[in-house]
């Protein structure tokens, strides 16, 4: 078996070997970069995709596996990225985010481009690029990490919860057009998460991210990566078609337990 890890591109595969290969979005921090350490050490040959190649290398260097540029919302980022995976048995959309937390009456439209083309569009993009490869596989995977706002609606977040929604929706959708064909679909719906998310959200503003999580126990990636970990090795047989993973909390979208 022999394994590259990299960072450039090109329109050749970059990976020669003999393990099932997982490829995972958004790898470079939170549940993306614990997702591909759990897979890793299940045995899978991870490729990670992100922006921030630095981090990335570092991340394959630890996991022996395949840094490569992705930039969800570029549809030429996204084809020279599949161009260079020669097989895929796993797809784990973890791509995505939240910014601002304005009311309907004041939203940022720059705002809300971001999020459908991160959380929906990019979702598809990845998805239906890979999806020959992963029918092709035999044991197929597709697992969207989505969120609680994917079920939920809630005050000053409409334009989140509204691309959550819609990569749900997108994501439930795969379930039925491809009924009979060798892959599954699971979509793994996190509740609080402390990760980067909030500082994203609050364009940086680490105090007011750190009030989200104050006063609670939230989850950490780990957390969330153990549940992919968990659906994405069942045998081919078993889809675990949504699981929604909270705080004990936390009981929904806009109700937890604070000390």
């Amino acid at each position: 078996m022999s394994t590259e890890s990299t960072a450039g591109t090109s329109n050749r595969s970059v990976i020669a070997s003999d393990r099932d290969v997982a490829v995972i979005t958004g790898a470079s921090s939170g549940i993306g970069a614990a997702t591909a350490r759990s897979l890793a050490n299940e045995g899978f040959h991870v490729i990670l995709g992100a922006r921030r190649v630095d981090r990335l290398r570092e991340l394959a260097a630890e996991t022996g596996g395949t840094a490569l540029p992705l930039d969800v919302t570029d549809e030429d980022s996204v084809n020279s990225f599949v161009e260079q995976v020669p097989t895929c048995r796993i797809l784990v959309n973890n791509a995505g985010g939240a910014k601002g937390s304005a009311p309907v009456a004041e939203a940022d439209e720059s705002d809300w481009r971001w999020m459908w083309e991160t959380n929906v569009l990019g979702t598809l993009r990845l998805t239906k690029a890979l999806l020959p490869k992963l029918v092709a596989s035999e044991n197929g995977h597709v697992i969207t990490v989505t969120s609680v706002a994917a079920l939920e609606v809630y005050d000053n977040g409409s334009g989140y919860t509204s691309a959550k929604h819609a990569e749900a929706a997108l994501h439930r959708t795969l379930r039925g057009e491809h009924l009979g064909e060798p892959v599954r679909f699971t979509e793994v719906a996190p509740g609080l998460v402390e990760t980067e998310f909030s500082e994203v959200r609050y364009h940086g503003d680490t105090e007011r991210a750190k009030a989200v999580y104050r006063g609670l126990t939230p989850l950490v990636a780990d957390d969330v990566a153990d549940v992919i970990t968990f659906a994405a090795t069942r045998p081919a047989h078993v889809n675990l078609d949504q699981i929604v993973v909270k705080p004990r909390d936390q009981a929904s979208a806009t109700r937890s337990h604070r000390t």
